[in-house]
């Protein structure tokens, strides 16, 4: 019988556990800031070695700006509270202690929802080992104006690339050019006072950066007045996913530790050069899969679950105005011809301009007419009498997509590379 929609699980009812042979599988996790990548394979023993055959991948898209948000909001409406002509209170700033580990909720959600996803796929499938990347950027070092002395060796350049790689996505950042060989270049060249900071450093394509030379980039893309803003944006962003990376790793090693057997750590480094010996695109969920000790890919999920932590909605039946005056009544009854927003429906549309399947997170409305959030976009105004529920709300919404395209591999990645579709 079916046991779950999504992910899709089937419950065995003619036999039991104690009949059955049941081979465990094995769980990769690449934790990151905005998104987490969980990969479930096995591992399958070859004359070249251990080679792992990729079964199903998770991307999690965490949402842990918008509870920071939040917070940041519930903090301003207690400060207003302090020019109201309204009865004291005492203050409470004295009174409150934090447990040894606390993290602030924003991390705390990244860490429970990581190590919830891991607890069910471990209930529908007996995970044997767990293998996490432990990848800590130092972000004295990346935010230094010079040479730093404390931290020397082989990696010290090394974090700096794999940190400018992830900002700017892995693309020039003057003409966005994709797998060709980037350089790290000065947005104020050195010449003229620009420093190694690496706020000041960016990934350059060859034409471009023989092109900009010791110019500023102001003057480089006078031309170009948008893509010189999104430049300097893009170069001025914070530390602050780096900072949340940082600070619940060691949290999620010790929630794993603490759930499953067996926990391996292993170096981004390793990762990388894992998925690079395969011949394999860099995403999370591929990422996940080469995790650790191995010595080659032979398959891989090409269909990848997108989770996204959306949670369980709010208590609030109203929606305020600015002044904080209620302007919009919401009804009691969240349940709407058996449907709740947050439900997972597939909706048939026979005919219209609407004419199709479209499946995905339903969004009720008193009317009847529902809105469905598919992987395609926004579907408004379906009839309920269309739809037919397939999950209840669990705070997540999913929907599917196809892994990146992984080009042929070489001789020189070995012949157990191979691709799957």
């Amino acid at each position: 019988m079916v046991h779950r929609h999504t992910p899709f699980v089937i419950r065995v009812k003619d036999r039991h556990v104690d009949l059955s042979t049941v081979e465990g599988v094995q769980l990769g996790v690449d934790p990151g800031s905005r998104q987490t990548g969980i990969s479930v394979f096995s591992t399958v023993h070859t004359k070249e070695g251990d080679v792992r055959r990729g079964l199903y991948a998770i991307e999690l898209t965490h949402r842990g700006g918008q509870i920071r948000d939040k917070l940041a909001q519930r903090a301003a409406c207690r400060r207003s509270r302090r020019s109201r002509n309204t009865r004291y209170r005492a203050p409470r700033f004295l009174n409150r202690s934090r447990p040894k580990g606390w993290l602030a909720p924003s991390l705390r959600h990244r860490v429970d929802t990581v190590v919830s996803w891991g607890s069910r796929l471990a209930r529908w499938a007996p995970v044997t080992v767990v293998y996490m990347e432990k990848v800590a950027f130092d972000t004295h070092v990346l935010s230094a104006e010079g040479p730093v002395d404390h931290q020397r060796g082989m990696l010290q350049s090394l974090e700096i690339r794999e940190y400018l790689r992830v900002k700017w996505d892995r693309a020039c950042a003057y003409c966005g050019t994709r797998a060709v060989p980037l350089n790290i270049e000065h947005l104020h060249p050195r010449s003229r006072g620009g420093s190694d900071r690496v706020a000041n450093l960016v990934l350059a394509c060859i034409p471009c950066n023989q092109a900009k030379g010791k110019r500023p980039v102001e003057e480089f893309l006078a031309a170009r007045p948008e893509a010189l803003a999104k430049v300097l944006v893009q170069a001025e962003a914070s530390l602050r996913d780096t900072a949340a990376a940082n600070t619940t790793n060691w949290a999620l090693w010790r929630s794993f530790t603490a759930r499953f057997p067996a926990v391996c750590s292993a170096s981004g480094v390793r990762t990388k050069w894992n998925r690079t010996h395969a011949g394999l695109p860099k995403t999370h969920t591929l990422d996940a899969l080469c995790v650790g000790a191995l010595d080659g890919v032979v398959q891989y999920s090409a269909a990848v679950l997108a989770v996204t932590a959306t949670g369980r909605g709010t208590y609030a039946r109203t929606r305020s105005d600015k002044h904080g005056f209620p302007r919009l009544r919401l009804p009691r009854n969240k349940r709407v011809h058996g449907y709740a927003t947050g439900d997972l429906a597939r909706a048939v549309v026979p005919r219209g301009k609407k004419a199709g399947t479209h499946t995905g997170r339903v969004a009720v409305r008193s009317s009847g007419n529902f809105n469905v959030r598919t992987r395609h976009g926004l579907v408004q105004g379906i009839r309920h009498t269309h739809f037919r529920l397939l999950q209840r709300a669990d705070g997540y919404g999913y929907t599917t997509r196809l892994e990146a395209a992984i080009p042929p591999p070489s001789e020189a990645e070995g012949s157990y590379a191979r691709r799957f579709r």
